[in-house]
Order: C-alpha cells, then sequence, then structure tokens
C-alpha cells in the first residue's frame, strides 16, 4: 500500500515515514474497501451477482481506483447482459490504469465482434419497445418482442424477469416457471427472482394438492386446503337395518342436487375458460405470425438491396478479378494524381475508397502498398479536413446519420485527426448509440491521452455510465 500524498511504499506505522502524512484512516479505508472486493469475489464465485454487485460498489464507494473491483464489475455487468453498463466499468478502469490492465483485452473484445453489438442494440431497442407495450396495454405484442429478446441475448436478466411477470399475470405459472429458472441459475440472489419463483410455486403447489394437510380431534375430522378448512364430522356408530338404507337414499338423493347446482356451474366455467385460452393461443400465434412476416420482408428488402448492389458491381468489373479492380482505382488515382495544381483530392480519394483495406494488408504486393499509402498521404489531410467540415454541417442541423458517415470517412483518410474522433464519438453519442459512443470515446483518451478532446471524453464516458 502506497501514501497518497507521496506515493511511498507504508508501513505498520499510523504516518508515512517518508512525508509525515497521517495515513490511519486512509488504511483503514483501503483494507474496508479490500474486504468488500474479497466478499463480492466470493459471491460471484457462486454466482451471486447481485450480491456480487453490491459489495464492489461499496469497494468503489470507498476506493474508486480499485480497478480490480471494477473489471469484477463490469464482468458481472456482462454476465447479466448489461453490456453497457459493463463498458462504462472497463473504459473508466482503463483512465485510471493505462499499462497492464485486462479490461483492454476486454474492450478489444467487445470492439472486434461489430455483430455482436450491432444485436446487443437490436436486442435494448426491442426490450424498449416491449416496456412501451406494456404500458400501452399490449401484452401480446411485449410477450413477442421479449420472446426475441431473450433468444436474442438470453442472459439479460430483465427481459426474462419481465416476461415471467407477463405470463404470471395471465395465470399462465409453467411458463413462468420456465422463464425464472433460467433467471436463477444466472443469478442466484437475485430478490425479484426469487420472488417472482416462489409465487410461482405456491401457485403450482396448490395445484397439485401438495399444501393440504389434515388433522383428527375426538369430534371431527379438519381438512385444510389451501386457505379453506372443511371440517367433517366423525362418524362412530352407524345405523343398522332400514335406517341405514334411508339414510343412503338421502345421502345420494343430495349429492345428486349439490352435484346439479354446483358442478354445473363449475363445468360452464371450464369450458368458457377452454375456450377463451384458445382464442388467446390464437390471437398470439397471429400477433406472432405478423411480426415475423413483417421481418421476413423487411431482411427480403435488405438481401434484394444487396443483391442489387452485387450484380451493379459484377456488371461493373466483369471480367476482372480483385487485382485487376484494384490496380484500376490505383491507376485511376494515379492518373488524377498527375494533373498537377489541377487534380482534386475528392477525386483521388474516391478511388482509393474502393480499394479494400484488407486486400492492401494482406495480399496487394510492396510496390502496391506503397504506392497507395504515398496516395493516402497526399490527399489524406485536405480530403479528412472536407469530410470534417461536412459532417459539423449535419451536425449542426441535427442529422447524426449523415455526420457519422462523413466522421468515419474524415478519421479513415486522416488517422490523427483527434477533432474528427472526438465529433464521431458525439455523434454516436446524440444519435442515442450509446454502445459506440463508449468505445469510440475510448479510443480518443487512448490515441490522444493528453490533449482537451481526452478530458472531455472522460466526462461523457462518466455520464454515459451514470
Amino acid at each position: 500500500m502506497n501514501c497518497y500524498k507521496c506515493g511511498c511504499l507504508l508501513s505498520e506505522k499510523d504516518f508515512c515515514t517518508a512525508c509525515g502524512a497521517d495515513v490511519g484512516t486512509y488504511k483503514k479505508l483501503i483494507y474496508l474497501s479490500n474486504q468488500y472486493y474479497n466478499e463480492g469475489l466470493e459471491r460471484a464465485k457462486v454466482r451471486d451477482l447481485t450480491g456480487a454487485k453490491e459489495k464492489l460498489r461499496q469497494c468503489l464507494k470507498l476506493n474508486k481506483v480499485n480497478t480490480q473491483a471494477r473489471n469484477l464489475l463490469g464482468l458481472v455487468y456482462f454476465e447479466l447482459g448489461e453490456l453497457v453498463e459493463a463498458l462504462t466499468e472497463w473504459v473508466i478502469s482503463t483512465t485510471y490504469q493505462q499499462e497492464k490492465n485486462i479490461a483492454k483485452d476486454y474492450i478489444d473484445m467487445v470492439q472486434s465482434n461489430p455483430t455482436a453489438l450491432d444485436g446487443y442494440n437490436t436486442t435494448i431497442h426491442k426490450y424498449n419497445i416491449a416496456l412501451n407495450s406494456c404500458r400501452q396495454g399490449s401484452v401480446d405484442m411485449a410477450k413477442i418482442q421479449l420472446r426475441k429478446v431473450v433468444n436474442l441475448n438470453p442472459k439479460l436478466l430483465k427481459a426474462r424477469q419481465l416476461l415471467a411477470l407477463l405470463y404470471i399475470k395471465d395465470e399462465d405459472w409453467e411458463k413462468a416457471k420456465r422463464e425464472l429458472e433460467p433467471c436463477r441459475k444466472i443469478d442466484i440472489g437475485n430478490v425479484l427472482t426469487n420472488h417472482y419463483l416462489r409465487e410461482v410455486n405456491d401457485m403450482l403447489g396448490i395445484e397439485d394438492g401438495k399444501n393440504s394437510r389434515k388433522k383428527e380431534s375426538n369430534n371431527a375430522v379438519y381438512m385444510q386446503s389451501g386457505n379453506d378448512i372443511i371440517i367433517q364430522p366423525k362418524i362412530t356408530r352407524e345405523p343398522k337395518g332400514f335406517g341405514l338404507f334411508l339414510n343412503i337414499a338421502v345421502g345420494l338423493l343430495i349429492g345428486l342436487v349439490i352435484g346439479w347446482f354446483l358442478l354445473g356451474p363449475i363445468q360452464v366455467r371450464n369450458a368458457e375458460k377452454t375456450v377463451e385460452n384458445e382464442l388467446q393461443a390464437a390471437r398470439e400465434e397471429l400477433a406472432t405470425k405478423s411480426a415475423d412476416m413483417e421481418e421476413m420482408s423487411i431482411e427480403f428488402q435488405k438481401l434484394q438491396s444487396k443483391y442489387d448492389e452485387t450484380a451493379a458491381s459484377l456488371e461493373s468489373y466483369a471480367g476482372t478479378d480483385g487485382d485487376n479492380a484494384a490496380l484500376k482505382n490505383l491507376m485511376l488515382a494515379q492518373i488524377e494524381y498527375d494533373n498537377g495544381e489541377s487534380r482534386d483530392p475528392m477525386v483521388i480519394a474516391s478511388y482509393l475508397s474502393n480499394i479494400d483495406e484488407d486486400y492492401v494488408a494482406n495480399e496487394a504486393t510492396e510496390e502496391f502498398q506503397t504506392m497507395y499509402e504515398l496516395m493516402m498521404s497526399s490527399v489524406g489531410g485536405a480530403v479528412g479536413t472536407q469530410y470534417y467540415e461536412a459532417g459539423n454541417e449535419a451536425s449542426r442541423i441535427a442529422d447524426y446519420t449523415t455526420a457519422i458517415e462523413n466522421y468515419k470517412k474524415a478519421v479513415f483518410f486522416d488517422i490523427e485527426n483527434g477533432d474528427a474522433l472526438f465529433a464521431l464519438a458525439d455523434a454516436y453519442r446524440q444519435n442515442g448509440d450509446k454502445t459506440n459512443a463508449l468505445v469510440t470515446y475510448a479510443q480518443v483518451t487512448e490515441r490522444f491521452p493528453e490533449s482537451e478532446n481526452a478530458k472531455r471524453a472522460l466526462g461523457f464516458i462518466a455520464e454515459l455510465g451514470e
């Protein structure tokens, strides 16, 4: 443990032997913080993620620079399916410890899988739609969206809990139990999950007759089923002869009358409930098929668009392979570059952008790479500035989609343009894309750690985390 004032290694004394600072209270806080971290770690090992989360938060309240606790808290959030909160903790961790921090590996793992990021954004969007549907009373549509969310992100605990709550509302106890049991496996210490599961088990136990109890006294037999108590007189002597047959006949008559007046309405209600359940199932199936058809239509349009683009590309480059297409674009860029002062950097940039980066990095010859880098360096600054200004124009009118595209191109052509990279992160934030905003702000702090943009990026990271 080091002194908070001079950084010198502390001894067992309550003061720093180097600068004389009083470190008694400081050491107690650090010890207590470490104790909370150890307790959180133990809870995480047994999958009590809720308890682990609370302990780690207490740990960070006492020592916010404890990167081990912050990284573990990020892993707990990640295991609960909450990627934005996990990224927030890891990015903050990298700001406190730049070197030898495993949080960078976690962030790189997320960045290296754009498909997973898009899938997570889709699940959050569908979960928000389900919440709005619940508030508007559209329970069937909310179930459909939540089932899709669970299929895309099985670990998103709050989606499973909301779906189970809707099943409980419909008294569909078996389906509710099927959703709550995976929640219990993910986080055994979640209070809401345990509460729902206890209620569901109680209802299933009543239906199965597991709670019926029976006791006898001298004069009567008491039977309890659920909340109802049935008292049956205890018969100690049976009548004989004609009285016995008379009692049997009267009992049968009374039983028939009771059955007629009691069982009849029950059967009617059961039949009505069966019909209602069948209608509800039919409505849910119809709603599911309608939603699936709508998604299939959108997917078909996307595939058709990709097909048209591919067909146009094949028609343009018929008879050429990837090498010839790349060489053709590089030659066209060279021809425009040779025009001297009359050359147009944007035209050169358009030809260079048609060349696949993977081809340049992995397949192109050394001469091709040299020429490509020369062209990029000659026009990169000017082109990046133009795209940056175009992005600023789009941001001023709140057209953040266009702004993002222009800022991406500005960073592509001028990787040292820190203002463009910060503007790209800010456009993501303004457009509601918290995940990409966090990742891009983190890139600003890594590439330009001493800049004013890096300080502002840290502020936005903390704001998004809250």
